[in-house]
């Protein structure tokens, strides 16, 4: 019968030494997951201070940890998004970061917890997990546990699901990720849609205009932010974020790893691949001191990382449903997929993709895509 501890106790994270602890308690829940990717510490230091990241604008947030006889077994975040409700009206506050060993105690204290935080700032809703918005790491895997978790999406246990409706949450939405194989060219149909359009549609599709960086981006997160607009859950990105997305993707970027596409000069899809750091630094332990650096530039630089992911993919509302608008979604898929299998990457991941955006999956089907991971967002009336 496995012993049960002799003191509990729920620690609030207040300074950057519990902030650490806090990130870093992941390296024993996943001990012994060979898949487990442990992020950099000191790259998430950064994404989780306000004064450097601009995404957390407008965010209330809180973190702690469950301790079993003073060891950290779990941990939690709570926040309230000033974007989300004025968008939603829906008194919805959220969790993230959720992490925990299989234990009905350890869930609890650590739902009661953010729960009894979140009614104090009059939320009566919640929804998790986001780390720390929707536009973030966004859900738990419950499928898919067989292969290592991209860059920027989450992992999870297996038995966390169990736990969550142990906890009184229901799901409100699965979100899939999909593989596809980098090599293999298009579907004759859709490559001859692609060709057809490019010849009488007056389609073009173009890589980023490095000169014009800045304004680039800026013209893909207006799309993004039109293409997604009817979609559940989403609050658009701002202009400084989109100006802080840019600095921070530039030195893993180059212009083909954006593709832009335009009807008659007018710019209505676009698609972002961005590499997967996952695979350059599974091997780490979080840690870029004191041999760190040097292999992940190695990595980055040198020999290469052989798996790309594509997280940003919209089209303009105006031209969903129509066969043009078809035809520039896969054309800037394509246009990207063909750059990065001439420089030897093997497969990528597209997503997510919201469980009912059957328009998006039946585009990504068409190019080969496969899903082979769900992440599940859940909710609970508070």
């Amino acid at each position: 019968m496995k012993r049960r501890p002799t003191t509990v106790a729920i620690q609030a994270v207040h300074d950057r030494a519990d902030l650490k602890t806090f990130i870093g308690v992941t390296r024993t829940l996943y001990a012994g997951d060979p898949n487990w990717v442990q992020p950099l510490t000191m790259e998430r230091l950064d994404h989780l201070n306000v004064k450097k990241n601009p995404f957390l604008e407008g965010i209330e947030t809180a973190y702690w940890m469950v301790l079993f006889d003073g060891q950290p077994v779990g941990r939690i975040s709570a926040q309230v998004n000033q974007a989300h409700l004025e968008r939603y009206e829906d008194a919805t506050g959220h969790f993230g970061f959720l992490e925990a060993i299989d234990d009905e105690e350890a869930f609890g204290l650590l739902i009661d917890t953010a729960a009894t935080w979140l009614r104090l700032r009059g939320m009566e809703r919640m929804a998790g997990p986001f780390s720390l918005s929707i536009n973030d790491e966004t859900g738990t895997l419950v499928d898919g546990f067989t292969t290592p978790p991209y860059f920027m999406m989450p992992h999870g246990q297996a038995y966390y699901d169990a736990r969550l409706h142990e906890q009184g949450f229901a799901k409100a939405k699965d979100l899939f990720a999909y593989r596809i194989d980098v090599r293999e060219t298009f579907a004759p149909t859709a490559a001859r849609l692609v060709e057809r359009t490019r010849k009488t549609g007056g389609l073009v599709v173009r890589p980023l205009d490095m000169a014009r960086y800045s304004d680039e981006i800026r013209l893909i997160v207006d799309i993004f932010n039109d293409a997604w607009a009817d979609n559940w859950g989403f609050v658009p990105f701002r202009e400084v974020e989109a100006l802080y997305l840019a600095k921070s993707i530039r030195p893993l970027v180059d212009r083909h790893c954006f593709a832009i596409a335009e009807i008659d000069g007018e710019p209505v899809a676009m698609t972002v691949t961005l590499p997967n750091l996952n695979a350059a630094i599974a091997d780490l332990d979080g840690r870029l001191l004191p041999f760190g650096w040097a292999r992940l530039l190695w990595r980055l630089k040198v020999s290469g990382i052989k798996s790309w992911r594509m997280p940003l993919m919209g089209l303009r509302r105006d031209w969903h449903g129509t066969v043009k608008g078809a035809a520039a979604a896969l054309g800037v898929i394509e246009a990207v997929r063909a750059y990065h299998a001439g420089r030897g990457v093997t497969e990528g991941e597209l997503g997510w993709v919201l469980e009912d955006n059957a328009a998006i999956q039946r585009i990504i089907e068409a190019v080969g895509g496969v899903p082979y991971k769900t992440y599940r967002v859940y909710e609970k009336a508070l």
